[in-house]
């Protein structure tokens, strides 16, 4: 079997921006909601068993008390925060497993899904369904790839490693450098894509980085100011790392048979009809009657 892992808030985000609004019977804007459902329902009808979504059902987690930089729900379109809760509830409807992020991120439930699903001797391969550059440090050689569904793109350990120029495990390390706009913490100053691939793509940590930058293997443009100031600011790439590597050990996501799809549930069908999308319910139901 293949395991299909999905950040829906990624794809609630990208849907609010990618269709048009829609009001339900009730006055509440689904639209997004509403395109992340048949999308799922999509996923299903491509084949997919075993689906996870993992969601931010709370914006903040244990990373803003270690960084009061990092991201918070403030800024967020009323109409695109209220879609929230309709969506997972709606998914949990249609049958689908959804992960609810409280204290961790969605990030983090699909890593940790990811390594549940790993070591399954079953799951021939883990398809973690975002393009997220976070999740990238989950791929593991061809077992757990990463795959971008608008562009259709799938990376294994290759491919992530031709896209940055580190390997999967060096991720969080590149990202401490670069930073990361999304999640609200700025790397270090002069440090870019190139200069982190380089140097990361050679020694694969920050620790392992030599304090002399006459050391260094790698030629890098800058060398000596790109040390002076990783030096300067080590403490700080260490939180930035921190705050970059995934907490797969921590969210409660249950096991693989737990996400097996087996169809809608009995009310699934009145969800879709006050979205004003009945033929959702009605794919859910002939699909689950194919699989009979």
């Amino acid at each position: 079997m293949k395991v299909h892992l999905v950040d829906g808030t990624y794809e609630l985000f990208r849907h609010f921006f990618a269709v048009p609004p829609h009001r339900d019977v009730r006055g509440r804007e689904v639209g997004a909601a509403r395109g992340v459902l048949g999308s799922m329902i999509a996923l299903l009808e491509e084949g997919a068993t075993h689906v996870g979504v993992a969601t931010d059902h709370v914006i903040e987690s244990f990373r803003n008390e270690l960084y009061p930089g990092y991201k918070t729900g403030e800024g967020i379109e009323p109409a695109l925060r209220s879609q929230f809760e309709p969506l997972e509830d709606a998914l949990e409807a249609a049958g689908l497993t959804v992960f609810r992020m409280v204290e961790f991120e969605a990030d983090d439930g699909l890593a940790a899904a990811a390594r549940v699903a790993a070591a399954d001797t079953r799951v021939e391969q883990v398809v973690i369904c975002s393009p997220d550059k976070d999740l990238a440090q989950c791929v593991d050689g061809d077992r757990i790839v990463q795959l971008d569904r608008r562009k259709r793109t799938v990376y294994d350990a290759a491919g992530v490693r031709e896209k940055f120029g580190v390997d999967p495990g060096s991720i969080p390390d590149y990202l401490a450098l670069v930073g990361d706009n999304a999640d609200g913490f700025p790397g270090l100053p002069g440090w870019g894509a190139k200069s982190a691939a380089t140097v990361l793509g050679h020694y694969g940590s920050l620790e392992s980085i030599p304090a002399d930058p006459e050391e260094w293997a790698v030629k890098v443009r800058g060398a000596k100011k790109l040390s002076a100031t990783f030096e300067a600011g080590r403490e700080d790439a260490l939180l930035f790392r921190t705050l970059a590597r995934l907490s797969a050990e921590g969210p409660p996501v249950g096991e693989v048979d737990h996400w097996q799809w087996r169809g809608p549930a009995a009310g699934f069908a009145a969800v879709a009809a006050e979205w004003g999308a009945p033929r959702l319910a009605e794919r859910t139901i002939r699909l689950a009657s194919d699989r009979r």
